[in-house]
Parts: C-alpha cells; structure tokens; sequence
C-alpha cells in the first residue's frame, strides 16, 4: 500500500512539474534539435539520470556482491581443489 501511495505521489508530482512549466526549449545535440517544453526535458532528464545512476550502481556493487555471495555459497571443495591440468604445457 505504502509503495502504491508514493508512486502515486511521484506522479502527481511529475504532472504538476509538466504542467507548471510549458515553455517551449531547444535542446542542441549537434546533429539534431529537439524541441520540448521545459518540464518534459526536466523529467526526461530526471529519468535518464536515475537509469545512468542505477546502472551505475549495478555495475559497481550490485554485481560484486553477487559474485562474492556466489563463491561464498560455493560448495567447500569446489574451491580448495587445484585446476585439472589439460596437457598443454611442457
């Protein structure tokens, strides 16, 4: 219910920036010119920076700890036993 409620919230609130800020930008990316208003381009931003900043996180702890809980949760032997040896060498 909790989490009902504060989505709920973040989309009013989304609405009301969109609402409350309809004048039209131009934002230059070399190539081509976007044309928006501004509370769009203020939550568009907004959204690209929480996805960048997630994947961020993802990569740089969320995966780590993974991999460490993985090898912590592997079975004892599995670890402490050498790599068999292919015959490759002399």
């Amino acid at each position: 219910m909790l989490r009902i409620l504060i989505a709920v919230l973040c989309l009013v609130a989304g609405l009301l920036v969109g609402v409350l800020n309809p004048q039209t930008v131009s934002i230059d990316l070399g190539w081509v010119t976007l044309y928006a208003s501004l509370g769009v381009t203020l939550l568009v931003t907004l959204l690209c920076g929480v996805v960048v900043g997630g994947l961020i996180l993802t990569v740089s702890v969320v995966l780590p700890l993974r991999q460490r809980l993985r090898r912590a949760q592997a079975p004892v032997g599995a670890s402490a036993a050498p790599p068999p040896d292919r015959g490759h060498g002399a």
